[in-house]
């Protein structure tokens, strides 16, 4: 199965939707044959991830650990799907705090399952590469990624939250 989903909270509820989203998102990105990890924990479960792999002691919505090797800072760098070798591609792990993103969707106006599957699009683009936190220009294209996949998932039928430009 492409997507693995580790609910570690009491509300398994949302897990099954999650796991239709996060392979709808694969297949809109032209990577269904890849292997995902998602992980819906807690705001305790997540700030001991960010302080340990990120050095920032606070609890957050979502980590992303890719699996694929970075080259030269592109975005994109394994084939969809597969590795050279005919195996699926692993691109990596998401964890997302349902804690936080309940107060997110809550602030946002929106819902807890549109705000989940905002998350998830921002951590699998991360776990392709995609990043807003190094430059400008690249958080504008990273956005405008979000913008373009959220909006293709809504075309779809699933609901995801939307920020609007800062």
């Amino acid at each position: 199965m492409p997507v693995e989903l580790n609910d570690r909270t009491a509300s398994p509820a949302h897990a099954t939707r999650l796991n239709a989203c996060a392979e709808l998102l694969l297949d809109l990105l032209g990577r269904s044959g890849a292997e995902l990890d998602v992980s819906i924990v807690d705001d305790s479960a997540i700030h001991e991830l960010n302080r340990d792999f990120r050095g920032r002691d606070r609890p957050t919505d979502v980590l992303s650990f890719p699996q694929l090797e970075e080259v030269a800072g592109e975005e994109m760098v394994a084939e969809p799907g597969a590795d050279p070798g005919g195996a699926p591609v692993h691109l990596g792990d998401v964890v997302i705090s349902v804690e936080t993103a309940a107060r997110q969707a809550d602030s946002g106006g929106w819902t807890l399952d549109e705000e989940l599957a905002r998350l998830l699009l921002h951590g699998v683009l991360h776990l392709l590469g995609y990043d807003h936190e190094q430059d400008a220009e690249r958080a504008a294209i990273m956005q405008a990624e979000e913008a373009r996949l959220a909006a293709e998932m809504i075309a779809a039928g699933m609901p995801c939250a939307r920020e609007e430009p800062v």
